[in-house]
C-alpha cells in the first residue's frame, strides 16, 4: 500500500527538460482512478505552436486540497516539462502576457 502511495504522489513529478511555447486550441480535464481510492486529475491541453499541434498533460495526485491549474482557450503559455511518446508531460508553465 505505501509503494503505491508513493507512486501515486510521485505521478504528478515530471523533469524540465524542454520546453513548448504557443496558444492553447483545446481543454479536457478528467480523473482518473489510479489505486483503489485513489486519483489523479488530468489536465490535457491542445497546443499550437508555429508548426505544429501539440498534445500535452499536466497530471497531480487528486488530494482533498487539489486545486486544479486554471487554463484558458487562447491563452499563449510556456511549457516546461519532458516528451513521453507522443505527449509532451507538464512540469510548470508560465502565461505569455499577449502585451509583450
Amino acid at each position: 500500500m505505501k509503494e503505491h502511495d508513493a507512486k501515486w504522489l510521485a505521478a504528478g513529478e515530471v523533469n524540465a527538460e524542454a520546453m513548448i511555447s504557443g496558444q492553447i486550441k483545446n481543454i479536457n480535464s478528467e480523473k482518473q482512478r489510479f489505486y483503489y481510492h485513489r486519483y489523479l486529475f488530468i489536465q490535457e491541453l491542445k497546443i499550437q505552436t508555429d508548426t505544429q499541434l501539440i498534445k500535452a498533460k499536466k497530471i497531480s495526485p487528486l488530494k482533498k486540497e487539489t486545486k486544479p491549474d486554471v487554463f484558458v482557450k487562447g491563452d499563449s503559455i510556456h511549457l516546461y516539462g519532458s516528451w513521453q511518446g507522443s505527449y509532451f508531460l507538464i512540469s510548470h508553465y508560465e502565461n505569455i502576457n499577449s502585451n509583450e
